[in-house]
C-alpha cells in the first residue's frame, strides 16, 4: 500500500521504498520533525506508482526487497528520462556483492546498515543542496531488526528535533535582535534618527506582501536585509554621511561605495544569502537603469531590492533631513506614483496603492 502525505508548499519531499515497516516508521518521524514530507512505498511496483503520481526530490530505497530488488528500480528510474535526474540513495547491508552491485545500478548514494538516520539526513541535505533541522547530538545506533527498540528511537528522536526546533528559534530572535541595535546605531550615525530602519522594514515587508504573500517566509533572510540595507554606510566618513549641503561628484561617488561595502560585510552570514544581501548590494538600482552599483534595468534587479527602493524613498521624502523638511504623506505618494516605470517598478507602484491603509498606519505609529 502507497501512503503518500500531503505535500506542504516549499518542504521537501521523499520517497521511502522499504519492506520493512519499523524502518520506514523510523525513518519516516526523522524526516518529518525535520520538516520534510515523507512518502512510503513497500515495494518496488507501489514506488513506481507514488513516482508517476508526485515525483519526490529524492528517493531513499532498500537494496532487499522481495520481487523486484532496490538495485534494478534503480537501474530502471535512471535510465527513464522523466526520473533519471531524481536522487536516489540506496541503503545496503555490508555485502560487497551488494555494494556492487549498487554501485553499478546509478545511485547518488550508497549507506550502509545498519546507519544513523542523522547520518542519512545529513546526505539528503547534500544531495537538495538544503538544509534540514537535524538535532544537536547524535543519538546511539541501535540495531534495525529490533523494531521496538526503533520506534522508541524514532520518539526519542521526535523530542530532541523539537529541542534543536526551539533553540534555532532563540538563536534567531537574538540574532534579529543583535542587527536591530546594529541598525539603530547607525542610523544615530547617519541621520541623528533612531526609527529610520523600523519602519522602513515595515513598509517593505507590506508591499512584498501585496505582491507575493509567502515571499518573506519562503526566505527569511530578507527581513535582515531590509534592516542592514545601509551597514556599508560604516565605512564611509562622517563628513560625507553627515554634510548638510550638496555632496561633491567624488563625494557622491564615495557614498555610492556603502552598497559594495555592505555586501563584503554580511556575504558569510548565513541568514543573509539570497535575496537578503541582494537588498543590501542593489537597493539604489532603478528601473530604468540609472541607478547604482551596476546600473540594472527592469526586472535585473532581484525583487526585495526593487521593493525596497520604494521603501527607502518613500521614508526619506517623508522624515526630516539637515538640508531639508519632510514632504507630507501626499506629496511623497504622487511623487513615488509619478516615479512608476522611471525610478520605481511599476508592479512595486501598484502594490503601493493596494496596500496603502498598511503603509499609512506604520507613518503614523512612528509619528
Amino acid at each position: 500500500m502507497v501512503v503518500v502525505a500531503d505535500r506542504q508548499a516549499g518542504r521537501m519531499r521523499i520517497l521511502l521504498v522499504d519492506d520493512e515497516p519499523a524502518l520506514r516508521e523510523l525513518l519516516r518521524i526523522t524526516f518529518e520533525s525535520a520538516d520534510v514530507s515523507v512518502d512510503e512505498a513497500a515495494s518496488a511496483r507501489e514506488a513506481e506508482t507514488a513516482i508517476a503520481a508526485a515525483p519526490p526530490d529524492v528517493i531513499i530505497l532498500d537494496l532487499r526487497m522481495p520481487g523486484i530488488g532496490g538495485a534494478e528500480l534503480c537501474a530502471r528510474l535512471k535510465s527513464e528520462p522523466a526520473t533519471r535526474d531524481i536522487p536516489i540513495v540506496l541503503l545496503t547491508g555490508a555485502d560487497a556483492e551488494e555494494a556492487r552491485r549498487a554501485q553499478e545500478a546509478g545511485a547518488e548514494a550508497l549507506v550502509r546498515k545498519p546507519f544513523s538516520p542523522l547520518e542519512l539526513l545529513g546526505i539528503v541535505d547534500k544531495l537538495t543542496k538544503t538544509e534540514t533541522r537535524a538535532p544537536l547530538a547524535r543519538p546511539r545506533a541501535l540495531p534495525v531488526n529490533d523494531e521496538e527498540e526503533l520506534l522508541l528511537y524514532a520518539r526519542d528522536l521526535r523530542h530532541m528535533l523539537g529541542v534543536e526546533r526551539r533553540q534555532r528559534a532563540l538563536l534567531e530572535s537574538s540574532y534579529l535582535e543583535t542587527v536591530t541595535v546594529l541598525a539603530t546605531a547607525l542610523e544615530w550615525k547617519d541621520t541623528g534618527t533612531h526609527d529610520h530602519s523600523q519602519r522602513v522594514v515595515r513598509y517593505a515587508l507590506a508591499l512584498l506582501a501585496a505582491i507575493d504573500p509567502d515571499f518573506a517566509v519562503r526566505d527569511r533572510g530578507i527581513e535582515y536585509g531590509f534592516l542592514l540595507h545601509d551597514v556599508g554606510k560604516i565605512g564611509i566618513p562622517d563628513e560625507i554621511l553627515q554634510k548638510a549641503g550638496p555632496l561633491t561628484p567624488d563625494e557622491r561617488t564615495r557614498m555610492q561605495q556603502h552598497t559594495l561595502l555592505g555586501e563584503e560585510m554580511l556575504s558569510r552570514v548565513a541568514l543573509l544569502r539570497g535575496e537578503g544581501i541582494f537588498v543590501v548590494r542593489s537597493h539604489h538600482e532603478r528601473w530604468d537603469g540609472g541607478g547604482y552599483p551596476d546600473r540594472l534595468r527592469g526586472d535585473e534587479t532581484p525583487l526585495g531590492a526593487r521593493v525596497f527602493a520604494v521603501a527607502d524613498s518613500l521614508d526619506a521624502m517623508t522624515s526630516h533631513r539637515p538640508y531639508r523638511r519632510a514632504l507630507g504623506w501626499d506629496a511623497a505618494r504622487e511623487e513615488i506614483f509619478a516615479e512608476s516605470g522611471k525610478q520605481f517598478d511599476p508592479i512595486v507602484v501598484e502594490a503601493f496603492h493596494d496596500c496603502e491603509p498598511q503603509l499609512v498606519a506604520a507613518y503614523r505609529d512612528a509619528a
